[in-house]
């Protein structure tokens, strides 16, 4: 089991792409309520009072009726749910990208949590927590057998709480206690760095509240350091969305200022729209322009340097909407895989009358309303984008992208809505295939493993991106094809 679950979720990203979606926060029309079916609501009403009546225990009537909703929505699609006050508090933290902790990065190695990175400024920053040190005690609770998210939720509090964890650092051989205070944790989903002399390297984990300033930021930063950039990666390999209006303003970074970025198209006419690459279709609360900023204190450079976007089984929804905008408007070559294949937009909506998401007392729904649609008019829903070049995620090959879960594998995934599909039949023997490597992998020693750290000197994927912005050879997959959508109806 050494290292086990860090791997798994290396390679099981894509799960989580199936619950997090691009969101947009519009005010869904309250006022012309449709025909309720009679009939089927009397059917209702007799199994609740059956259930109520006849069930071995008591049940609780508030619950049952909550349940009904959730399960009445959640048949609708993969991404459509009701949120009840703890998924609502869960659903605010992934969007905004803010929590409640120690603001620390980790995953699992030994049956132990190990820190991967602390947050900058954060409280675990504050107190000295390394990458690589490994959590042996939460409070007085040992950590050996306890599962990543039983050590989060020991880990995140209440602010101004305290928690002491026993570290022990083994480039010094030593246990030590630290006493930490929780407080709100920003997250940053905005990583960059100078890959080489005029080649840049930027990636966005997350659409999040705070992206967009943070992109524009960290692209400044670039520009400072090499006001000559020859090219720019654009790094959305594993991104499983956000914030619809965050992915519209990165794109507006590169794009000529009011070209299509993503049309939508639903039932309610606030479901029908078309996105441009200006701030009015970005700028949700108003205040200052980032993006504006960044193009003035850059002359504009980041509208013309040559750009290679990474794009993997991972990337999905508000990711998948830069990347086509990118790719329609001749703006970037793609590179990588081809992507998880979410065209749906989620609209979140407070079930109490007047309150915004991020100040919702009790419980919300979050419902898909639109497909969305790449400047050149393509669904990617259940299909995704197709790199311009295939590119595998090592030099050995696309060892466990067939592990990942996309669109198309989904219950109940909406259809493309653009003509039937066909079944692929190959899918269950990769996956069968790429387990296998799987198992193989990690029988090896953490130094021989091929599971590269996005950014890194030794990340493939980024490598064959800085050779196509050189002009030199790019190593094409000779295995990844075009994949093709499941058969369903609309």
């Amino acid at each position: 089991m050494s290292h086990k679950l860090k791997a798994i979720a290396w390679v099981s990203v894509g799960v989580v792409t199936g619950v997090l979606s691009t969101v947009s926060l519009q005010t869904v029309a309250r006022g012309a309520l449709a025909p309720l079916p009679l009939e089927e609501l009397q059917q209702l009403a007799a199994v609740f009072g059956m259930v109520k009546t006849n069930y071995v225990e008591p049940v609780d009537e508030k619950k049952l009726i909550t349940d009904a909703i959730a399960g009445m929505v959640a048949g609708l699609d993969p991404h459509s749910v009701y949120l009840d006050k703890k998924a609502l508090k869960d659903f605010n933290e992934g969007t905004t990208g803010r929590f409640v902790g120690i603001g620390i990065e980790i995953s699992q190695e030994d049956g132990l949590i190990k820190i991967v990175s602390p947050i900058e400024d954060s409280p675990a920053f504050r107190v000295g927590l390394k990458p690589n040190d490994l959590i042996v005690k939460i409070d007085d609770t040992p950590v050996k057998g306890m599962t990543l998210n039983e050590g989060v939720k020991r880990m995140r509090g209440e602010p101004n709480t305290k928690v002491t964890l026993s570290i022990f650092r083994r480039d010094e051989n030593r246990t030590f206690p630290v006493t930490i205070v929780r407080e709100e944790i920003k997250t940053q989903s905005v990583k960059s760095r100078m890959s080489e002399p005029g080649y840049a390297w930027v990636r966005v984990s997350q659409f999040q509240e705070r992206t967009v300033a943070d992109f524009a930021r960290k692209l400044e930063d670039l520009y400072k350091q090499d006001p000559k950039l020859k090219g720019l990666v654009l790094d959305l390999r594993n991104d499983p969305g956000g914030y619809l209006d965050a992915a519209v303003a990165i794109a507006a970074v590169f794009l000529p200022d009011n070209v299509t970025v993503v049309s939508a198209n639903g039932q309610l006419p606030e479901s029908k729209f078309t996105y441009k690459a200006s701030a009015r279709y970005y700028q949700r609360f108003g205040g200052a322009d980032p993006i504006r900023r960044l193009t003035e204190t850059t002359h504009g450079a980041f509208k013309t340097v040559p750009m290679v976007v990474l794009v993997n089984e991972g990337s999905a929804s508000a990711s998948e909407i830069v990347a086509g905008a990118l790719q329609d408007h001749k703006r970037a070559k793609l590179l990588g895989n081809q992507t998880f294949g979410k065209g749906s937009v989620q609209t979140a909506v407070c079930l109490e009358s007047g309150f915004r998401m991020d100040n919702c007392p009790s419980a919300a729904l979050k419902l898909t309303t639109s497909r969305y649609y790449t400047p050149s008019g393509k669904s990617i829903q259940a299909k995704g984008i197709v790199p311009d070049v295939m590119v595998d995620e090592t030099a050995e090959g696309n060892l466990f992208a067939a592990l990942r879960t996309r669109e198309a594998d989904l219950e109940k995934h909406l259809a493309s809505g653009q003509g039937a599909d066909t079944k692929d039949t190959s899918q269950e023997k990769a996956r069968e295939e790429a387990r296998q490597k799987l198992e193989a992998e990690l029988k090896k020693s953490p130094a021989e493993r091929k599971l590269p750290e996005f950014g890194s000197d030794k990340d493939f994927a980024l490598i064959q991106a800085l050779n196509h912005l050189k002009g030199q050879p790019v190593q094409i997959s000779k295995t990844l094809v075009e994949r093709v959508p499941e058969k369903k109806e609309n």
